[in-house]
């Protein structure tokens, strides 16, 4: 699904070239749950970023099934993105002008779905993240743990390829975060395949993998805790 080769990130800073990613080199097949490691400014976000398309000025090779996105001009990689990718920012980038039912409805709207059946994917997931009772409210009304379960809900609800989770737990208090996890394991084990960054040692046992990132270089590639202890290579 995923083959970075020699993927790498720089900022210029006047004659000095900073860099953020080295030489990363990473397969991710279809159905894989990977977490990815490391402590602040290892370059976790940036290679999300990548990942996800929303970052174009990097060298390397990134073929994302099969497709050469490295060569792709910025209006192919939004296209891509808004088809396959599902994205859970630190942030949350929900907006602020819209309800919650809007925002979980905006991703749908850019597929051939029609408005009845959005509506109903919507209440489904609505229901299944338990924040019916905050459709009707914008962002600015929430919680910062409502406005990441509804950043999550989002990432969902267009059923992507691939979901990428930047600390998807990380406003949330223990039994919201197991509730995030579960769920981020039941699509993962209904075939969605997901990329995660945590500090969480917990969470990051939910995946098959843990990929660990240090001042840019990968550092580590190995099974999960959870796989290895289950005896799976």
């Amino acid at each position: 699904m995923i083959r970075l080769r020699n993927v790498e990130k720089a900022y210029q800073t006047g004659s000095t070239q900073t860099f953020v990613l080295r030489q990363i080199t990473l397969d991710v097949t279809e159905g894989e749950f990977v977490t990815v490691m490391g402590p602040s400014g290892a370059g976790k976000t940036t290679l999300l970023s990548i990942l996800g398309m929303l970052d174009g000025a990097w060298s390397g090779e990134y073929y994302f099934f099969e497709q050469a996105v490295h060569t792709m001009k910025p209006k192919q990689r939004i296209e891509l993105n808004k088809r396959y990718i599902g994205f859970v920012f630190q942030q949350y980038h929900l907006l602020d002008d819209l309800t919650v039912f809007e925002n979980l409805d905006l991703p749908l709207s850019y597929r051939d779905i029609r408005k009845k059946e959005r509506q109903a994917i919507v209440a489904d997931v609505l229901d299944k993240f338990q924040i019916v009772a905050k459709k009707d409210l914008y962002p600015t009304q929430l919680s910062g743990g409502q406005q990441q379960l509804v950043a999550v809900a989002r990432a969902v609800v267009g059923s992507p390829k691939l979901i990428l989770a930047d600390e998807p737990t990380g406003s949330l208090h223990s039994s919201q975060g197991k509730m995030i996890m579960d769920l981020l394991k039941a699509l993962n084990d209904e075939g969605t395949t997901i990329i995660q960054v945590t500090h969480n040692e917990k969470w990051a046992a939910y995946g098959d993998r843990i990929v660990q990132l240090f001042d840019g270089w990968m550092s580590e590639d190995q099974p999960s805790l959870s796989e290895r202890s289950s005896g799976v290579s």
